[in-house]
C-alpha cells in the first residue's frame, strides 16, 4: 500500500529496523517522527525502557510460573504472554501521556497507580529469586512446624474419643484388678488353712479349709465369667485406639504429601525471614522499590523529558484529520440530499406520465363495465361498484 504522506513532507531520514521497533515501543508515528530531529532521540529513550520493562515483566513470570508447573516450555509460553500483556499496558499507559495532559494530576495519579500496582507484584518473583537459598532453609523450617502443627491438631481432634477409651479400659482393668486382688487374698487365706500356718492352724483339708477352698474357688469363678465378660470391651477398645492412631499417622504422610515449595510458600517463608532478620529489612525494600522502579520507567521517562514538535505535529495533524472527515462526511450527506431530491422529481414525472397514459383506458374499462352491469338484470349496482373498486380504483401507498 502507498504511504499516506502529507504533500509538503519530504522525507529524507532513514532510521533502521531496531530504531523502528523502539518507536514503536513507544507508541510514536514514524511518518511524523521523521521529520521531528530532536525527539527522534527522546522517543529511542522511551522505547529503549518499554523494551526493558518488557524484558523483566518476561523473566518474572516465567520464573513466577516456573513454581507452580513443571514444564519449562509451559512456563516460557505462559511468561511470554503475560510479558506482552505487560508491554501492551505500558505501551497503553505512555500512548495517554501527552505534552498537553502532562499538567493533570488525574490521569498521572491513576497511571502511577496502576503502574506500582503491577511493579509490586512483579517485584516478587524476581526478589524471590535473589533470595533463593535463603528462602529454601527458612521453607524448610516453616514446613516442620507445620508438621508439628499439624500433629498438635490431630492430637487435640483425637483426644476426647481416646480419652472416653482409655478411661473405659481403665475403668474395666481396676474392676479387674481388685476382683483378682480379692480372689487371690482368698487363695492365700485356703493356702495357710490348708498348710496350718494360718486360720485354725490344722493341717490338711478340715471343714474350715473346704469352707475357704469353696469361698475361694467361687471367688474365682466369679472373676473369670467377668473376665470374660469384659475382655471383648477390652479388645475393641483396644482395636478402636489402634485405629485412631494409624489414622493419626496416615493423615500426616497425607499432609506431608501436601507441603511443597510454590510462590505462595516461598512468600510466606520470605515473610518469617524478614521479621527475624532486621537486617534484611533493609535490603528487602530497597530492591523492591528498584525493582517497582523498573515497571514505572516508560511513565517516568514519558513525563520527564521535555516534549518538542512531535506533540505539536500529531496535534495538528488529527485536527485537520477531524476536518476531513467533517468534510467529507458533510459531502456525502449532500451527494445523498441530492440523490434522493433527483429521484423524487423523476419518480413524480414517471408517476404523472403513468396516470396520463391510462386514463383513456381506464375510462374505456368502466364503459364495458357499466354496459355489462346493465345487460345483466341479475346483478345489483352496489355489486358493480365493489367490481369497479377491485379492478379500477388505485389503492395508497403506506
Amino acid at each position: 500500500m502507498e504511504k499516506n504522506i502529507a504533500v509538503s513532507q519530504r522525507e529524507t531520514y532513514n532510521p533502521s529496523q531496531f530504531t523502528e521497533f523502539l518507536w514503536w515501543l513507544s507508541t510514536a508515528e514514524k511518518e511524523i517522527l521523521v521529520d521531528s530531529v530532536v525527539d527522534r532521540n527522546r522517543y529511542r529513550i522511551i522505547g529503549m525502557t518499554v523494551l526493558a520493562t518488557w524484558a523483566f515483566a518476561t523473566f518474572t513470570w516465567t520464573y513466577f510460573f516456573n513454581t507452580i508447573v513443571d514444564s519449562v516450555i509451559l512456563a516460557s509460553v505462559l511468561g511470554l504472554f503475560m510479558g506482552f500483556i505487560i508491554l501492551t499496558i505500558d505501551r497503553a499507559l505512555i500512548k495517554g501521556i501527552t505534552k498537553f495532559n502532562k499538567q493533570k494530576f488525574a490521569p498521572l495519579l491513576f497511571r502511577g497507580i496502576l503502574a506500582i500496582t503491577i511493579g509490586t507484584f512483579m517485584a516478587q518473583p524476581a526478589v524471590l529469586y535473589m533470595f533463593d537459598k535463603e528462602i529454601k532453609l527458612q521453607t524448610s523450617l516453616d514446613n516442620e512446624k507445620k508438621k508439628m502443627l499439624k500433629q498438635e491438631e490431630l492430637v487435640t481432634l483425637y483426644k476426647a474419643p481416646k480419652d472416653a477409651l482409655i478411661k473405659e479400659n481403665a475403668a474395666i482393668k481396676s474392676e479387674l484388678a481388685a476382683k483378682s486382688e480379692i480372689v487371690n487374698k482368698a487363695r492365700e487365706n485356703f493356702l495357710a488353712e490348708t498348710d496350718g500356718s494360718g486360720g485354725s492352724g490344722k493341717v490338711g483339708i478340715k471343714d474350715i479349709a473346704i469352707a475357704k477352698r469353696n469361698e475361694y474357688q467361687k471367688l474365682d469363678g466369679e472373676y473369670q465369667a467377668l473376665l470374660k465378660e469384659n475382655q471383648p470391651k477390652l479388645d475393641s477398645n483396644d482395636a478402636a485406639l489402634k485405629e485412631i492412631d494409624n489414622k493419626i499417622k496416615t493423615e500426616e504422610a497425607n499432609f506431608v504429601l501436601y507441603l511443597n515449595n510454590g510462590f505462595l510458600t516461598r512468600v510466606e517463608a520470605l515473610t518469617n525471614l524478614l521479621k527475624n532478620n532486621p537486617a534484611l529489612q533493609f535490603r528487602y525494600y530497597l530492591i523492591v522499590f528498584i525493582l517497582m522502579l523498573i515497571e514505572l520507567m516508560p511513565v517516568i521517562a514519558k513525563t520527564i523529558l521535555p516534549s518538542g514538535s512531535y506533540d505539536e505535529k500529531v496535534m495538528l495533524r488529527e485536527e485537520m484529520e477531524i476536518d476531513i472527515a467533517n468534510s467529507n462526511i458533510r459531502k456525502e450527506q449532500q451527494l445523498k440530499e441530492l440523490y434522493n431530491q433527483m429521484a423524487f422529481e423523476n419518480d413524480s414525472e414517471a408517476i404523472t406520465a403513468f396516470f396520463s397514459l391510462t386514463k383513456d383506458d381506464r375510462n374505456e374499462k368502466m364503459k364495458n363495465f357499466s354496459k355489462k352491469w346493465k345487460e345483466e338484470n341479475h346483478q345489483t349496482f352496489d355489486g358493480l361498484w365493489e367490481k369497479m373498486k377491485k379492478e379500477i380504483l388505485t389503492k395508497q401507498e403506506n
